[in-house]
Formats: C-alpha cells, sequence, structure tokens
C-alpha cells in the first residue's frame, strides 16, 4: 500500500456489498452494483450524519461512537439496495421487515459468539486459575482467537469469497484516489491505476473490529473479575467506550503512518489479508463508480 503525506487530503469509506460497492464521503453516499444483466447500477443520495445532529458526537471517544452508528445503519441500508439490485422478479425483492429481522437476528448471534462465549469460556477457566489479570488476558485472546478464526472460516465460502474481493477493489480504489492528493478529480481514479495500489487500507472495517477485540482487553482488566453476571454487564456497557477508543487509535494511527500508534495496526492489516481479495477489472469498475457518485452531484458534476 502506498503510504505518504498526502494520505488523508480527504477521507472516504465504504463497505462491499451483494455484487458491488458503497462509498461514503461525508454527507454523501452511493452503492454501485453489478446487476444481473452486466451494467452497473448506481444510487447516491445525501445522508444525515450522528455527528451532524449533536456538537458533542464530534468529540473524541463519541465520535467513534458516532461513526460506529453511522457505519452500520447505512451498511444496512446499503445491502439492501444492493440485495434487490440482484433480484429479477419484484417477489424476490427484500422488505424493510425482513431486512431488519436478518440483521437484528445477525446482531444476537454476533453478541453470543463475540461477548456471552467469551465470559463464559472466562468463568470455566477461573475454576482453574485466580490471577485476574491473567484471566481477563485469556479471555481476550479467547475473544481474539473467535474473530480470526470466524473470518478465516467463512472466506472459504465462494460467496463471501466474492464479497471480499469486492471489499479488495473498495480499498485498492480509495488507496489509488487518496495517493492522488486530489479530491476533486473526475473520474476519480482510472482501473489501471487502482490496479497497481494494495488491497489493505488503516480505515479498514476489519482493522476496527480486530481493534476493538485489542482494546477491549485492556480496559476490562481496569474491572477486575466479578461474578460472570456482572462482567456481561460491563462488557456490554463498555462497549460503547471499547469501540470509542479503537476508533481515535485507528484515527492518530491511520494519520500517522510511519508513527508509532500505526505499529499497533499492523494486526488489523495482517488480518485484511483474510477479508480483501484481488478483484478483476469488472469489479475495479463498480468500486470506482461508487466513488465517483459519493464525490460528484446528481447531475455528475464535482463538488
Amino acid at each position: 500500500m502506498r503510504i505518504g503525506p498526502k494520505l488523508l487530503l480527504s477521507k472516504a469509506g465504504g463497505q462491499a456489498v451483494i455484487e458491488g460497492v458503497m462509498m461514503r464521503c461525508g454527507e454523501r453516499m452511493a452503492v454501485a452494483v453489478r446487476s444481473p444483466d452486466g451494467d452497473i447500477t448506481v444510487h447516491k443520495e445525501r445522508v444525515l450524519l450522528f455527528s451532524s445532529r449533536l456538537k458533542a458526537f464530534t468529540w473524541p471517544i463519541l465520535r467513534g461512537i458516532s461513526a460506529l452508528i453511522d457505519a452500520l445503519r447505512l451498511g444496512v441500508r446499503a445491502l439492501m439496495f444492493s440485495a434487490n439490485a440482484q433480484a429479477r422478479t419484484a417477489e424476490e425483492e427484500l422488505s424493510a421487515a425482513e431486512m431488519t429481522a436478518t440483521m437484528a437476528i445477525a446482531c444476537i448471534l454476533a453478541v453470543t459468539l463475540f461477548v456471552v462465549l467469551p465470559t463464559v469460556v472466562g468463568s470455566l477457566l477461573s475454576r482453574f486459575i485466580t490471577h485476574n489479570l491473567l484471566l481477563n488476558v485469556l479471555e481476550g485472546v479467547f475473544r481474539l482467537t473467535i474473530v480470526v478464526g470466524y473470518i478465516a472460516t467463512i472466506s472459504r465460502m465462494p460467496d463471501v469469497g466474492r464479497v471480499f474481493e469486492y471489499h479488495g477493489a473498495e480499498h485498492m480504489v480509495i488507496n489509488a484516489w487518496e495517493a492522488r492528493g486530489c479530491p476533486r478529480c473526475s473520474p476519480p481514479v482510472e482501473v489501471q491505476q487502482a490496479r497497481e495500489e494494495d488491497t489493505v487500507h488503516f480505515r479498514c472495517g476489519t482493522s476496527f473490529i480486530l481493534m476493538v477485540a485489542l482494546v477491549s482487553i485492556f480496559l476490562y482488566t481496569l474491572f477486575g473479575w466479578p461474578s460472570i453476571w456482572m462482567r456481561l454487564v460491563v462488557r456490554f456497557a463498555m462497549l460503547p467506550v471499547v469501540a470509542g477508543v479503537a476508533y481515535e487509535l485507528i484515527s492518530i494511527g491511520s494519520e500517522n503512518p510511519r508513527g508509532v500508534a500505526a505499529f499497533f495496526l499492523l494486526p488489523g492489516l495482517w488480518v485484511q489479508r483474510l477479508t480483501t481479495r484481488p478483484p478483476d477489472d469488472a469489479q475495479l469498475q463498480v468500486a470506482i463508480a461508487a466513488l465517483k457518485g459519493c464525490l460528484c452531484g446528481e447531475e455528475g458534476e464535482d463538488r
């Protein structure tokens, strides 16, 4: 990945969706999807961010919580658009209620797997280990193992692998755009320029998830080793704080890619090798369309 002083002249971010990519720059979002007939469909809209509603959400830690909420709600909307773009008939399209139910089930499973299960395993270990610090560290290591193991497992699924290719396309296009240091250029990048970039990026959701798991190890140790029910309460109550701290660390590291803070982001970059794969040119075209969509107005004029 090319890293230089122009890395963060203008920030863009996004996520891979079903046969497409979502990009967001500030309050403009665009979702580009390769439809079954081979055409690229682009949906563009302005979004109201939580940080725009209350000044407190621009403060350190709180801005990380705000960013997480925005990423989740906008990500769900992008996924719904991409899923419906693949539908061949109206009957195949997902309703808002169906998408909400699907995401609710996914959240319950994620909480059970990444919060409840490590806490229960920690309680089992406490029968043999009495050192509170060691117990918290072991619980955190187990949580990290679950995260990496889960990613490694689903990466073997063909459909998920396809999404990971679009994830790689998203990163390559953003890397190429940021390396040019020209946020007003249109088109933002060409396929060949993106092809020269790496598939990893400091501000990736994968890095954020891994950083959350790492930060939780240190923050949870501050509360000792109370009963399992109290630990569960602490884990859930501290999740926003953990997310906020993780966000700040990633921001510091990405803005100073040669600084000490960036060193702690390396594990996230390594794990991104599991969640990104080299895309083909058609996938890069979709990612470029998404980036151009969030940089330009409805009439196609640069903002």
